[in-house]
C-alpha cells in the first residue's frame, strides 16, 4: 500500500478540498525558504501525489493570481510561480503562529483575561493580550472537570483526532523523498488550519483523555522526521525536475526558539 494512503484518506474525509489553499500551505512550507519560486512541474508533481488533478491545479493557480496572492512567469515550456508582494505580507503573521516553538515547560503563572463584551479567557501569564481591559495573574489552584469541558470547544477537539490520525500515519522509515514531501504538506496544511480557527490551550487545560494534548510538541517531532528526506525532494533526488535553491536560515528556526 502506498504509505501516503492514510494521509489522503484523511485529507479526502475533511469535504470538498479547496486547492487553493492547499496550494498557500505548498508555498508557505516548501517554496518560501528555498527561493519563493517553483515551477508547475514540481508543484503539479507534489499536489498529484496527494490526489490533486492538473486541471484541478491550474483552477486553482488562476483563481490565486486573479485575487493577487501569486505571479507568474514563463520560461521555456514551464510557468514558475511565486508569491506576490501582498501574498507574502498576508502570509506572514500565519506564518509565525505555524512553526512558533512549543511550550515545553509547565505553566507557573497565569492570567485570567477580560475583554469587555467577550468572555473571560484563562491564559499563560506571558501569553496575556496587550488589548486586555482586566488581567488577574496568579497560580492556579484549582479547575473543576466542568470548567476544564467548558474552555474546550468540540470542534478543536474533532480536529485534534484527525490531526492525530495523520501523524500515527507518519512512518518516515517507509517514506521516500518524494512521499516526505507531500507527507509534510498535509501535516502542514492540516496544522495551519487548526492554528489559524482555533485558540490553542495549554496541555494543563486540556482533557486529561485528549492523546494530543500538547498538539504542538506531536507537530513538531513529525515534522522533524519528515523534513530531512522532503528537503532532498526539493535538492532534486528521485526527480528529473531540476533541483530548487538552497533553503534559508529561516527554515532551521521552524519549530524552535530564536537565537539571541
Amino acid at each position: 500500500m502506498d504509505p501516503l494512503t492514510p494521509l489522503v484518506a484523511n485529507l479526502q474525509a475533511d469535504g470538498r478540498l479547496r486547492v487553493w489553499s492547499l496550494v498557500i500551505t505548498a508555498f508557505g512550507d516548501l517554496v518560501q525558504h528555498r527561493g519563493g519560486v517553483i515551477s508547475t512541474a514540481r508543484l503539479g508533481d507534489l499536489l498529484g501525489r496527494v490526489g490533486v488533478e492538473p486541471g484541478a491545479l491550474r483552477t486553482a493557480l488562476s483563481r490565486l493570481g486573479q485575487d493577487g496572492w501569486v505571479t507568474s512567469e514563463r520560461e521555456g515550456r514551464l510557468s514558475h510561480y511565486r508569491l506576490s508582494d501582498e501574498g507574502v505580507r498576508e502570509f506572514a503573521p500565519a506564518t509565525s503562529l505555524i512553526y512558533a516553538p512549543p511550550r515545553c515547560e509547565p505553566v507557573s503563572d497565569w492570567a485570567l483575561v477580560i475583554r469587555l463584551g467577550s468572555d473571560p479567557v484563562l491564559c499563560p501569564a506571558d501569553e496575556t493580550p496587550d488589548d486586555a481591559d482586566c488581567c488577574v495573574v496568579g497560580a492556579l489552584r484549582h479547575l473543576s472537570p466542568a470548567f476544564r469541558e467548558s474552555l474546550v470547544q468540540s470542534q478543536y477537539l474533532e480536529a485534534l483526532k484527525r490531526l492525530a490520525g495523520d501523524i500515527g500515519a507518519i512512518d518516515a522509515g517507509h517514506f521516500s523523498p518524494a512521499t516526505a514531501a507531500a507527507a509534510r504538506l498535509l501535516l502542514v496544511h492540516r496544522w495551519r488550519r487548526i492554528v489559524l480557527r482555533h485558540r490553542e490551550l495549554p496541555a494543563e487545560l486540556m482533557p486529561p483523555t485528549e492523546p494530543l494534548r500538547n498538539p504542538r510538541i506531536d507537530v513538531a517531532r513529525a515534522y522533524a522526521q519528515l523534513a530531512p528526506l522532503a528537503e532532498a525532494w526539493l535538492d532534486g533526488e528521485e526527480t528529473t525536475l531540476p533541483p530548487m535553491p538552497a533553503g534559508d536560515a529561516s527554515f532551521d528556526q521552524r519549530f524552535r526558539e530564536a537565537k539571541a
